[in-house]
């Protein structure tokens, strides 16, 4: 069993920040990309920040140079840094990582996690 736990979403003013982190935990062989993603009442779900095992990064344009996504491949997290934040950027924000566990490694599995409310609002 592989899960993915985020934390960190909450009530913010218009201009502020915002960490949520996500911890990936049970029976992992490998984690290869990691990602997060947002669902905004009556929209599709969409990509926001993504890195893979190497380190190299992709953002979705809305969020460029006001989120930041890093990782920790020894504790198998992701976080996402959020700064300058503004309504638009109200959603329920997802964890994705995409693992080999120990007992499929040959296979690539996404996992999400369950999500977080980030709400921006004065």
């Amino acid at each position: 069993q592989v899960q993915l736990v985020e934390s960190g979403g909450g009530l913010v003013q218009p201009g502020g920040s915002l960490r949520l982190s996500c911890a990936a935990s049970g029976s992992i062989f490998s984690i290869n990309s990691m990602a997060w993603y947002r669902q905004a009442p009556g929209k599709e779900r969409e990509l926001v920040a993504a890195i893979t095992s190497g380190g190299s990064t992709n953002y979705a344009d809305s969020v460029k140079g006001r989120f930041t996504i890093s990782r920790d491949n020894a504790k198998t997290t992701v976080d996402l840094h959020m700064n300058s934040l503004k309504p638009e950027d109200t959603a329920v924000y997802y964890c994705n990582a995409n693992i080999k566990s120990r007992a499929y490694p040959t296979l690539n599995i996404d996992y999400w996690g369950q999500g977080t409310q980030v709400t921006v609002s004065s």
